[in-house]
């Protein structure tokens, strides 16, 4: 046997009954198969993105040298 809901506890369970209504739950999961896959699978390329970029990234040396060889090309 259940403990008893007092008045309180039966107006609150009456007013989250909506919630459960089979229209509304996992909805986002239905509409969007894959999403969340997509998302975290997106989150790991970008992060693999910034380390890439921060471990093989020229040094500003590098990038002045390549800027004066141009400019004496033209």
């Amino acid at each position: 046997m259940g403990k008893r809901l007092g008045p309180t506890g039966e107006f609150f369970k009456r007013r989250d009954e909506w919630r459960k209504h089979p229209m509304l739950s996992n909805q986002l999961r239905h509409a969007a198969p894959g999403l969340g896959i997509a998302l975290v699978a997106f989150g790991i390329y970008l992060v693999g993105e910034q380390v890439y970029n921060k471990i093989y990234a020229p040094s500003p040396s590098h990038h002045q040298q390549q800027q004066h060889s141009l400019s004496q090309s033209h």
